[in-house]
């Protein structure tokens, strides 16, 4: 797997490794949300990227992302199909790469609207 990494980066000098190994986690995250044992769809995956991203990095998320290149759900896409190119990845006729395009935003999802828990237990008492 080092040499694919290693061919890949050589090819695309716009992501580094952490991209790349992220989006493979975020794989194995969208098939559990699924229920999926092999293939999901662009959608599905960028949905497994931001809850892992979201569970990872916390209110840092977009910030760590966007050290590794990946300012978008498109640059997702273009990093499967570079793990798709080494051979790291497959894809069904169905399957192209505008299936990543837009699916959400960074700023929406990381930032605007990050979903906030209170840890259970922590509620303060003004007493």
């Amino acid at each position: 797997m080092f040499d694919s990494f290693k061919n890949i980066l050589e090819k695309d000098k716009r992501y580094k490794v952490q991209a790349y190994t992220f989006v493979m986690a975020a794989l194995d995250v969208a098939q559990k949300q699924t229920k999926k044992t092999k293939h999901v769809s662009g959608q599905e995956l960028c949905q497994g990227f931001k809850t892992l991203a979201q569970s990872e990095f916390g209110l840092m998320a977009k910030t760590v992302i966007e050290s590794w290149g990946i300012r978008t759900t498109d640059d997702i896409g273009e990093i499967v199909y570079n793990m798709i190119d080494e051979g790291m990845m497959v894809k069904t006729e169905e399957d192209k790469k505008e299936d990543f395009h837009n699916v959400f935003d960074f700023e929406t999802v990381f930032v605007k609207e990050y979903p906030f828990v209170q840890p259970s237990g922590s509620e303060h008492n003004n007493e």
